[in-house]
């Protein structure tokens, strides 16, 4: 049996380091996009983009990059989505404060005909927003990175999004419209509600939010009563902006907890469930767990120790009600560490 290693404060640096290598070296540096994924022409994520403009306070924090870095970078990408074209056009960046999911690496606009993503945005404009209350120097570079990120958190249109409508629609085309499914059923939408019930412009009625906590379910799962979302990273990606410890909404408070005991519970569901093994993966178990959005080795299906799997690509993966064709990310184990450290720390000290 491998023996257990403790990991050090020098390992956990070494790994947060390297993946925040990926916004170092994937990113435009000329307009501040980061590639949604490391494949030959492929186009830029703003969810991925909100992110860097997230990591590169803490990356200055650790050493990472040089504040000046930082600095240029931050700008190049908050300038390039104040003035990239915002209108109808099927080719624009975005519309009404809000931009598509995918844009061309080089010239930003529209990529794949995707949607106007208003979750996607909604990581875009946390990021900025991080960025305007990061760089605080009273200089000319600083100052108009809070100039930038203020504006455009304030011409995000949020009532237009919810298209006449109780919640927030997941996104627009010029194309066809609206979207039909919306931000139902609790999932990483708890930071778009924040956002834009906070809209010092466009606020979102504080009937939008109600309607949202109203579609809830709680459940009960291998010993642990929460607020089920299947994917693990449902309950981790509002929590990189807000520190949720003690902070309830009504709902939280019939239930006796807040969103961050409730992230714990769900992480010890996923831990659980991976000793269970329902489906009977090998190498499942307290040190192999973690179902989440992520690639995967299908679309296929093939026979494994006579059982015939099916294996999907990108999908949410989730417990305990699926899907799961047996695909770990290890990822959403490391981003679970605030939440339940004890069960973290072993899987990481038998990885490293």
């Amino acid at each position: 049996m491998r023996p257990i290693i403790r990991t050090t404060d020098a390992e956990l640096e070494k790994l947060q380091h390297a993946s925040f290598n990926y916004f170092l070296h994937e990113t435009n540096p000329a307009n501040g996009l980061v590639i949604d994924k490391t494949e030959a022409d492929w186009p830029a994520s703003i969810a991925a983009t909100g992110l860097a403009l997230a990591s590169y306070p803490v990356a200055v924090e650790r050493g990472f990059m040089s504040h000046d870095a930082a600095v240029k970078r931050t700008l190049a990408t908050l300038r390039f989505f104040w003035n990239s074209p915002q209108g109808p056009e099927p080719d624009a960046t975005g519309y009404r404060g809000f931009y598509y999911h995918f844009l061309d690496m080089q010239t930003g606009r529209r990529a794949w005909q995707c949607e106007l993503s208003t979750i996607a945005s909604a990581f875009l404009l946390a990021g900025a927003l991080t960025a305007g209350r990061y760089f605080d120097a009273d200089t000319a570079d600083e100052r108009e990175i809070r100039t930038l990120a203020d504006a455009l958190y304030r011409r995000a249109d949020w009532p237009w999004a919810q298209n006449q409508g109780a919640t927030v629609t997941h996104g627009w085309k010029p194309e066809s419209g609206f979207l039909n499914y919306r931000w139902e059923g609790y999932d990483e939408a708890l930071l778009l509600y924040i956002l834009g019930l906070g809209s010092p412009t466009h606020p979102l009625p504080e009937s939008a939010y109600a309607a949202w906590a109203a579609t809830y379910r709680w459940e009960h799962s291998y010993g642990y009563d929460y607020l089920y979302a299947g994917p693990l990273f449902t309950h981790q990606l509002s929590h990189i902006w807000i520190d949720f410890r003690g902070i309830q909404d009504a709902f939280m408070r019939s239930k006796g907890i807040d969103y961050f005991e409730n992230s714990r519970r769900a992480t010890y569901v996923q831990h659980e469930y991976a000793i269970d093994n329902p489906l009977k993966f090998a190498h499942f178990g307290g040190h192999c767990w973690g179902l989440t959005a992520s690639e995967g080795p299908g679309p296929d299906t093939i026979n494994v120790a006579g059982i015939e799997r099916q294996f999907f690509d990108y999908l949410a993966r989730g417990v305990p009600y699926g899907p799961d064709d047996g695909t770990i990310a290890p990822w959403a184990v490391a981003a679970s560490l605030p939440f339940a450290p004890e069960i973290v720390l072993p899987v990481l000290d038998y990885c490293i």
